[in-house]
């Protein structure tokens, strides 16, 4: 695995960055909000964000005095792609027919994929 994948992974392993992401996965949420959904101190919301931003996965953008941060959808589905491709090369081949055919008719291959 590259030394980008494993900041992708490293950030990954902590509960608390996991939650973050799925929390900006319907849009980007200010600093403040985001530190509001936790019981943990700001500044420990802000090396959470700090490790995210570093391994790509979030972005910031300052509005203000705000910083706002948003999900970086791609660096997080090609890194866990890519791994996933190495150790389960059946993923290749769904993403294959995912490429090739509508929605529902590609839900219906994984779903017979996975069983």
């Amino acid at each position: 695995m590259q030394d980008d994948d494993t900041s992708v992974f490293e950030a990954l392993a902590h509960p608390t960055r996991r939650q973050i992401l799925q929390d900006l996965k319907d849009g980007e949420l200010a600093a403040g909000e985001i530190a509001a959904r936790f019981a943990a101190t700001g500044p420990t919301i802000s090396r959470h964000l700090r490790v995210l931003r570093g391994a790509g996965l979030v972005s910031e953008r300052r509005d203000g005095n705000r910083i706002l941060y948003s999900l970086v959808t791609g660096r997080l589905a090609l890194s866990v792609g890519d791994f996933l491709s190495t150790v389960c090369p059946e993923q290749i081949v769904l993403r294959e027919v995912r490429k090739r055919r509508p929605a529902s008719v590609s839900d219906a291959a994984e779903e017979q994929a996975r069983t």
